[in-house]
């Protein structure tokens, strides 16, 4: 049984979650937890127990030296809780943790009981995969629910996905069959420059997180740090003539896909966005591959070549029907992010025993 002692009864508690690895390109997901951690200073309240969940040898722990002694962190899943402030308080239960190496349905359900004894009244899971999306252009950003009424009320997608899943695609499911609401936020990031970080996907999903609460996310110095990210990767780009080629075909295949989709609907979301934050809102005073848009694994980088030139992958077929507005946007049609028709989530099979 979870006892919960030194908890405060929460205001209601929202729990956003994010996974390191196979659902977390470019560390998109993991970071956005993080940096909501950092910025409301996130107290820790419980982790979950390593021994049970996790491979060493997949995920080792770390030793560090603290005061002379030696210490070591063992990899794990935390979970923290802030309030968010202003004239309509609630509390947030964050989770940020690593993709267990096994007995994920027994992972979900010990997430889910914590969930039950704070009185969580919503799950929201953010993840990552690469896509054939130009660094140019505002991140796709796709909202997927299991539950048909929710999907309604908050402007989702059902997911309809079938196919390969990871930790996030298995914890919403657990999450439909207990009867919790829960809503998965995906980002899709540039295939060919997959390493994190990646803090233009990062913002992109806070902005999303901000438009799904309705609150004001602190977002310190992520907006300079993703503008920055794309004037290097426009760099980068820049040296390969058949790179830059490479990305504008993308960013002409993703121009006329979404041209209809460039409407009053994105501007306003903008508008109110901008008028949150004016008026203060609500605020307190891995390694290893990663999913991609088909359900595979995958990442390329842009490289030196032994001729010191950056050179692209084969373009793959781009990708059509993705909606996008002001980067917080639906990039899959069906539950999971991907293309228009399959919504490919990046997710990765439990092969693990219970």
């Amino acid at each position: 049984m979870i006892e919960l002692e030194g908890v405060p009864e929460l205001i209601d508690p929202v729990m956003v979650a994010a996974f390191e690895g196979w659902n977390d390109a470019g560390d998109a997901a993991s970071t956005a937890v993080a940096h909501l951690e950092r910025e409301w200073k996130g107290e820790v309240f419980a982790a979950l127990d390593a021994e049970d969940y996790y491979d060493f040898q997949v995920n080792r722990p770390t030793v560090f030296m603290d005061g002379g002694v030696r210490k070591i962190t063992w990899p794990t899943t935390r979970l923290s809780v802030v309030r968010v402030g202003g004239d309509k308080p609630r509390d947030l239960v964050l989770v940020r943790g690593i993709e267990p190496s096994m007995r994920w349905r027994s992972f979900c359900n010990e997430l889910l009981g914590f969930a039950h004894e704070l009185g969580v009244e919503l799950v929201v899971i953010l993840g990552a995969l690469l896509g054939d999306t130009p660094h140019t252009r505002p991140v796709p950003i796709s909202g997927t629910t299991s539950d048909a009424d929710l999907a309604r009320r908050m402007d989702l997608e059902e997911t309809k996905y079938e196919g390969p899943t990871g930790i996030v695609g298995v914890l919403q499911e657990a999450c439909t069959h207990a009867g919790v609401p829960a809503v998965s936020l995906w980002a899709a990031v540039p295939h060919y420059v997959s390493q994190p970080p990646n803090p233009k996907a990062t913002l992109a999903l806070l902005n999303r997180l901000e438009d799904l609460l309705d609150l004001r996310i602190p977002l310190g110095e992520l907006p300079e740090d993703a503008r920055a990210w794309q004037v290097g990767v426009d760099q980068l780009a820049a040296e390969d003539s058949e790179v830059a080629e490479y990305v504008q075909t993308l960013e002409e295949a993703r121009d006329t896909a979404e041209l209809p989709e460039a409407s009053g609907e994105a501007i306003a979301r903008e508008f109110e966005r901008y008028l949150r934050r004016r008026d203060g809102g609500a605020g307190p005073a891995a390694s290893g591959g990663h999913a991609t848009a088909d359900g595979g694994e995958g990442g390329t980088f842009l490289r030196d070549t032994p001729s010191g030139r950056a050179r692209p992958p084969r373009p793959p077929k781009p990708e059509t029907g993705a909606a996008e507005t002001d980067g917080d946007t639906a990039a899959g049609g069906d539950g999971t992010p991907g293309s228009p028709d399959s919504s490919g989530s990046p997710d990765s099979p439990d092969s693990s025993e219970d």
